[in-house]
């Protein structure tokens, strides 16, 4: 896609969120009408998720060479990921330890009922259970159901053992080199589309919850934890930006060129649908394809710097409001447990909700108090989405500076 077209695609998604958000305030559930079309850009974009993945991390990590290389570069991007994941985990329990938003809060029955109705269709999931769901004894069921970590895992392990047959493994090496090419020509033609999209994904949301009327009621009710995520949230963003000028070495114009992912994270509340748009948009930006091709599909699935955040402020809202007073070692253990269950998140709509028991469950609060966020956690999903896109593409920025430095023979486009 040239520059002209993209830029014309970045404003008219910006006037897509505007436009939608009114349109779903001021006609209510009449939009509905018209989610068809979001429904639509949705299942466009996760069409090309899987072949996607697996071409661009088989050939990123194919074009390391020789497989002993893999080592650097990976870890550094898991620790990368790691450490951005517990400073926004740490903003979000200084966010709600400072400001209380569970204090005066009265629990509904009906509140209750959703909590207990989420805790049952989750089952009991732990830590143990996302280790091992990094192996999937059927990558095709796994491939249906979008469960991508186990995906790129086997992805990984394909690129590095292709690179160990020689010559058998450069015809191999071709023909996902061609695939990436193919897929990303694809989410190019997806993304004329995306305006009326994103419109229609912010619009029919915000309709279903009965319009500007019923959403303010419902915010008004739970306002200090939404103010509290979004605060949370805002930081973090901020602190990534930071690193991304203190260490990645780009500033605005990086900024401005992941916009479209961002705006599109918003819409669809899905970093796995909006992951095309992510690489296409950084690639367009100039940071290398082993940067782009490695580093976003694995922060696509074990990145989740927004939905960690989130848990841990909903973790000690939920404290507050059932009146029980964790302490520093409690905290820790919801900081520690909130960054191992937001690896497990899956890319998807409200996936921290199930993720979310496991951190309720390390410190013994009640699940039932999941209820509590439900009527607002649409609205959150689509903010701590777009802080997990945007930590995404500041790794990948981050990372395509530091393999040049450690001298990994990367070299920045022109």
């Amino acid at each position: 896609m040239s520059h002209k077209h993209a830029m014309i695609i970045l404003y008219l998604i910006c006037a897509s969120v505007v436009l939608g958000l009114l349109a779903g305030w001021y006609f209510g559930e009449d939009i509905l009408v018209i989610e068809w079309m979001g429904t639509l850009f949705l299942n466009a974009l996760k069409m090309t998720i899987i072949p996607l993945i697996m071409a661009a991390v088989i050939s990123g990590v194919a074009s390391l060479g020789d497989v002993r290389k893999l080592g650097r570069p990976g870890g550094l991007t898991m620790l990368y990921y790691m450490i951005t994941t517990f400073i926004a985990v740490t903003i979000g329990l200084v966010a709600v330890n400072v400001i209380q938003p569970g204090e005066g809060v009265e629990r509904s029955i009906e509140s209750v009922s959703a909590g207990l109705a989420v805790a049952d269709s989750a089952g009991g999931q732990g830590v143990v259970d996302i280790v091992l769901s990094m192996v999937s004894p059927n990558l095709v069921a796994s491939a249906v159901d979008l469960q991508l970590l186990p995906l790129v895992f086997f992805a990984v392990v394909f690129g590095a053992a292709v690179t160990t047959i020689g010559k058998q493994g450069e015809s191999v090496i071709e023909f996902f080199d061609s695939l990436n090419g193919t897929m990303m020509t694809i989410v190019g033609w997806i993304m004329y589309f995306s305006p009326l999209g994103v419109f229609a994904l912010v619009a029919t949301p915000l309709g279903e919850a009965g319009g500007g009327p019923a959403f303010i009621a419902t915010v008004s009710a739970v306002g200090s934890y939404v103010m509290t995520v979004l605060i949370g949230l805002s930081v973090h963003a901020v602190v990534l930006f930071a690193i991304l000028v203190l260490v990645g070495r780009r500033g605005l114009s990086y900024l401005k060129d992941v916009a479209r992912a961002l705006l599109t994270a918003f819409g669809t509340a899905s970093s796995s649908a909006t992951l095309p748009i992510t690489m296409e948009c950084t690639h367009e930006h100039g940071l290398h394809e082993r940067s782009v091709r490695f580093v976003l599909p694995l922060g696509s699935t074990v990145n989740m710097n927004g939905t960690a955040l989130y848990e841990a402020v909903a973790a000690l809202f939920i404290a507050q409001v059932y009146g029980v007073d964790l302490s520093l070692s409690d905290q820790i253990i919801v900081a520690l447990t909130a960054t191992m269950a937001a690896i497990g998140a899956a890319g998807i709509p409200q996936a921290g909700q199930v993720t979310m028991l496991i951190v309720l469950s390390a410190v013994g609060l009640p699940a039932e108090g999941i209820g509590l966020l439900l009527s607002v956690d649409w609205f959150l999903d689509r903010f701590r989405t777009t802080v997990n896109v945007w930590g995404d593409a500041v790794g990948a920025a981050v990372m395509n500076k530091t393999m040049i430095m450690h001298g990994d023979n990367i070299e920045l486009k022109a």
